[in-house]
């Protein structure tokens, strides 16, 4: 039998939306440290909700609302990503974020497609901020990084070791590759 169901659509990331135990908290620390601004707030279904963006394209990126409990056991959110353009610009967050107080569980992380600083946020949210690299090696890869060091050392380093590394090509050719394997997946979906 065929199945009949239409390829999915392409989806693009838009924004999360995290609740909140300390909502002033993590507005702050979202707008001062991380430099988001605020857009809009309001309430709905009697929650406080505060929307911040860093594109004026978008409403909001992230938005904060009220009410998470203290009891919650587990959070469901792995991790909120937000891509930068340059090695540089994911340092710059490092050195903003290092010293505030409440966030915990810093690293930074060489993935050899991409350089990526991982913290948790004042409510034990993790946050990444990366910048894609111009190779690629096989995944997952994760190798130390020191964000204080200059820039220019890290990604010289950073080219030998993708190099000498299994699957290593330049980006460009591996999206190649997988913009074939998404077109042939849609194919067999009936697209």
């Amino acid at each position: 039998m065929t199945d009949t169901k239409p390829p999915p659509v392409k989806l693009a990331f838009s924004h999360v939306g995290l609740h909140c135990k300390d909502l002033p908290r993590m507005v702050d620390f979202y707008t001062r440290v991380l430099g988001f601004t605020e857009t809009d707030r309001g309430i709905v279904r009697g929650l406080d909700i505060v929307f911040t963006s860093w594109d004026p394209r978008d409403h909001h990126q992230v938005a904060l609302v009220s009410g998470r409990p203290d009891t919650t056991g587990f959070n469901h959110v792995n991790q909120l990503s937000f891509r930068v353009p340059r090695l540089e610009d994911v340092q710059s967050v490092w050195r903003r974020v290092k010293d505030e107080p409440g966030v915990h569980d810093m690293r930074g992380t060489n993935h050899g497609n991409a350089f990526a600083f991982y913290f948790r946020d004042p409510e034990g949210n993790r946050i990444e901020v990366f910048c894609d690299t111009p190779w690629y090696i096989s995944q997952p890869c994760i190798e130390e990084l020191d964000l204080s060091r200059d820039a220019k050392e890290v990604m010289a380093e950073a080219e030998a070791f993708c190099r000498a590394a299994e699957g290593f090509k330049p980006v460009e050719d591996y999206h190649a590759d997988v913009a074939q394997k998404i077109a042939a997946h849609v194919r067999s979906l009936g697209g």
